[in-house]
């Protein structure tokens, strides 16, 4: 094999995520105006779901603008031999290894932020504003943008600097300490991520005494499920769409609940949504999503200490002396067909534990509790209530709310 079938290799799989991506988009858009299942019918007025409908193309016609923007901006830079250029005007600036290293993947970030920006500014204050979902002033937009900015190179730098001195260091067997490191790290910001990062970007208050907070500790307390932090987070602050979502882990598990789904839902409703969340806890869905996600990882470390200074992948890239850049990039070219696997095994996984968790607030709580918060939030986000099969099957986390509506009306 030489470095200029490799090259194509990469061009070819690139184009191939493309067009795959293109046609599942395409597939998905063409079910747009198709009859509303009968789980579903009547939850829009019929100008709500127009507005549903012109939202999703709104969407879509925007993605399709993004990724193809994006790959053909991907194909010029590998065509201008863009990463050699790159990769000589680091070392132009830095002997040593790390500091190239961390310089090559700062100069990328940036560009990729830069360029990414309007698309995302779009979105926002066009696109959400349009329909309504938007609440984010644009001071408040651009605070997030440099905070996220600081994140990324606070974090993302002591990271990539530990991994660099571990493949340095090392030799072939860096994987190993890049793969526990991480995943210490995974694990320390599942249980600290509510207190350590989002009061960077949201204010959390406790829920207050009363009827709602009531009913949640009699709930918890009827399933031996130890509860004593529940908090509002301002969602409101940046959009209308409500959320709630269960963290930590042991002692440190909390459950917050949006603003704006408080304001959306009964309180037999949002109880009944944390029963589905206690439903992943007690089901074990987290540890497994870890486990996962950590076995994961450690197989494409794996493979990465494997390839990445193998120079025919450098040389592909036009660069002639193999270095962990240049390596890692070539490589996670090279990988997106393992990722697009692991991505759907994940996705069915996730999808069965939804299943399993519904099931759960049925059985402990109340399913047409749950039935009905499901549909307000799918009403009030303008979901797509028609998906397509396939893209279900790609790219779909969580079953369509048809599916989860049939699936808890079983037995009810």
């Amino acid at each position: 094999m030489t470095a200029e079938l490799v090259f194509y290799i990469i061009i070819g799989i690139i184009i191939f995520n493309f067009i795959f991506e293109s046609v599942l988009d395409y597939l998905n858009f063409t079910r747009f105006d198709a009859p509303l299942p009968a789980e579903v019918k009547g939850l829009y007025e019929e100008d709500e779901y127009q507005k549903s409908q012109a939202y999703k193309k709104d969407k879509f016609k925007f993605g399709v603008l993004q990724s193809g923007f994006s790959v053909v901006l991907i194909l010029v830079f590998l065509g201008i031999n863009g990463f050699k250029v790159l990769n000589d005007l680091v070392y132009d600036f830095a002997d040593n290894s790390i500091v190239a290293s961390l310089m090559f993947f700062a100069i990328l970030f940036f560009a990729s932020f830069i360029l990414n920006l309007p698309f995302s500014y779009y979105f926002t204050f066009t696109i959400e504003e349009a329909y309504g979902f938007n609440t984010t002033s644009k001071s408040l937009f651009w605070k997030d943008q440099l905070k996220s900015i600081a994140l990324t190179l606070i974090f993302g730098g002591v990271l990539l600097t530990a991994i660099l001195f571990f493949y340095n260091n090392a030799g072939s067997v860096f994987w190993w300490y890049t793969w526990i490191l991480i995943s210490l790290v995974s694990v320390i910001l599942n249980m600290f991520y509510a207190k350590l990062i989002v009061p960077l970007f949201n204010k959390q208050t406790p829920l207050e005494k009363g009827e709602l907070r009531s009913k949640i500790e009699a709930y918890a307390t009827r399933m031996d499920f130890q509860l004593n932090s529940i908090y509002i987070i301002d969602g409101s602050k940046r959009s209308k769409k409500a959320n709630a979502y269960f963290s930590g882990l042991g002692r440190e598990k909390r459950v917050t609940l949006y603003d704006t789904l408080i304001e959306d839902l009964e309180d037999e409703e949002i109880v009944a949504v944390l029963a589905h969340e206690v439903g992943h806890y007690k089901k074990n869905h987290i540890v497994i999503n870890l486990l996962m996600t950590t076995l994961i990882l450690g197989f494409t470390l794996w493979l990465l200490s494997l390839f990445v200074s193998e120079p025919l992948l450098s040389q592909a890239l036009g660069v002639d002396q193999p270095n962990f850049h240049i390596g890692l990039i070539a490589f996670s070219f090279l990988y997106a067909p393992l990722s697009l696997i692991s991505g759907v095994f994940t996705n069915v996984l996730s999808r069965t534990f939804e299943y399993q968790a519904d099931h759960y607030a049925k059985s402990t709580y109340d399913g047409y509790g749950l039935i009905s918060a499901l549909k307000k939030l799918s009403k009030k986000s303008l979901s797509n209530l028609t998906p397509h099969p396939a893209y279900v099957f790609f790219h779909y986390s969580h079953p369509p709310l048809e599916k989860r509506i049939h699936n808890l009306k079983k037995k009810l």
